[in-house]
């Protein structure tokens, strides 16, 4: 809670600029700097506001799949995993454009690129309402809907936040995040406008919410960069702070050759893939289905799914201990607790034990919250500096990639089988492999990583 209230303040005088010799976003010693403000609120406060609404709002475009799937079942009558296919074609579209987005939101203006992702993510919600035949709901959930969420999404708003602040990044992250747990939470919302006006009509509620909302919030409160607004980052005035910035300098000018030949990137982007990728994905698409055949109606399992964000969002702000106690540790309490709530997921056989699908929903929940707060927080330990917005989306990548695969795998598995035992299990592998690339990549040992790579290619140092 203390950490969370350093947030609201700032100290002393606040200049703009930033480090010319370094990549990193540092407070310049350049005496030459004019605009001083003096304020007890720090405007980044907002930009992780900002980027928890639009979280909630274009994530839950995507999570709410889970709340139209039963619908579209009944309506057209066609099997799971070929439905659920419009769920692994959205996820592994998103893994493609995440780095683009990054790597554009780095080089272009993020005030055009978000608006213009918001438009295009009402307009592909829109075209789901009046969609009749499969391709259809391939093309507009499958490939616009993603297009849109990354060029407004997580790839743009999470270099923004590291853009912001200099210091406690996991609990930065972990609020930023929040978004995508409250994105959960609100297919309630979508659930309701389903049964009020039907879900073609939800479809289109949800677009318009979007515009109304999004599009004013991007345009006149959202800044990607503390520059804009005559600031420099939290805590960079802090003399430690600084000193450890800049003594981090050298080890942390990554280029793009440099990041792609480490294996530690790559065990990330695995970790991603596992966890999220398959593992998320295989079990948010189909658990409200799978609770509706477990005899429980919609409306209680649509509940069990906005408990699920909660948790999620309890496990996001978690992301807080990372800073304290490591991101290694962490992550194995990450994998505990998901491990726990799929284990609870598996026993449920009946409406006779319905507490079961509750320790599912805070475990498996709580899990993945702090499993995404502490992967970004780790990968900006080794990675943050000019290119993190691409080094981000492609970690992005890997969890698409697992997307593409887990919530048709899910319904595939079902379709042979005539039961989720088997895809479940399946997460529970993952989930634990995830744990263990994390571990091996060790983020703890960042300051080493690029050491020993400048020392073994010292012409690749750009310095």
């Amino acid at each position: 809670m203390c950490s969370l209230l350093k947030l609201f303040t700032v100290r002393g005088k606040i200049n703009v600029g930033f480090s010319p010799r370094s990549v990193l976003w540092i407070p310049a010693n350049e005496t030459n700097m004019n605009t001083t403000r003096h304020s007890s609120f720090f405007y980044g406060w907002v930009i992780i506001a900002v980027g928890m609404i639009t979280g909630m709002l274009v994530y839950g475009a995507r999570h709410s799949f889970s709340v139209f799937f039963p619908e579209i079942l009944d309506e057209f009558g066609w099997s799971r995993g070929s439905t659920a296919l419009m769920m692994s074609i959205n996820v592994f579209i998103y893994g493609l454009m995440a780095p683009v987005a990054g790597t554009l939101g780095g080089r272009w203006k993020p005030k055009i690129m978000m608006p213009a992702g918001v438009i295009l993510l009402a307009l592909a919600l829109i075209g789901c309402s009046f969609a009749h035949r499969l391709w259809h709901f391939y093309l507009f959930f499958g490939v616009l809907v993603p297009v849109g969420t990354a060029l407004c999404g997580w790839p743009i708003i999470s270099p923004a936040l590291m853009n912001w602040f200099a210091t406690r990044r996991g609990l930065v992250l972990g609020l930023g995040q929040m978004g995508g747990g409250f994105s959960f939470v609100y297919g309630l919302m979508a659930e309701y406008l389903i049964r009020q006006l039907g879900w073609r009509s939800a479809y289109l509620a949800l677009a318009v919410i979007l515009i109304a909302i999004l599009l004013p919030l991007h345009h006149f409160v959202f800044h990607y960069h503390p520059k804009s607004k005559g600031l420099k980052a939290y805590g960079s005035e802090d003399p430690e702070t600084e000193k450890a910035v800049k003594d981090r300098v050298i080890s942390r000018n990554w280029t793009m050759p440099q990041m792609l030949h480490t294996y530690q990137l790559w065990l990330m982007v695995l970790s991603y893939f596992l966890f999220w990728g398959i593992s998320c994905f295989m079990v948010l698409s189909h658990q409200i289905k799978y609770a509706e055949d477990a005899g429980y109606s919609s409306m209680f399992a649509v509940s069990v799914f906005a408990l699920y964000g909660v948790a999620m969002l309890v496990g996001q702000f978690s992301g807080v201990m990372s800073d304290r106690i490591g991101r290694e540790k962490t992550m194995a309490l990450s994998s505990a607790a998901a491990l726990v709530g799929l284990l609870s997921l598996i026993a449920v056989r009946d409406t006779s034990q319905p507490w079961l699908l509750y320790v599912y929903a805070v475990g498996f929940g709580y899990g993945a919250g702090l499993f995404s707060a502490v992967i970004s927080a780790g990968t900006a330990d080794m990675f943050y500096g000019k290119h993190f917005g691409t080094a981000s989306g492609i970690l992005l990548t890997g969890m698409g990639m697992g997307g593409c695969v887990g919530p048709w795998l899910g319904g595939y598995l079902y379709d042979i089988s005539g039961s989720y035992d088997i895809a479940f299990m399946l997460c529970m592998a993952c989930v634990a492999l995830a744990s263990v690339s994390f571990w091996i990549a060790a983020p703890r040992n960042a300051d080493k990583l690029h050491a020993r790579f400048l020392k073994k290619h010292p012409e690749k140092n750009p310095l």
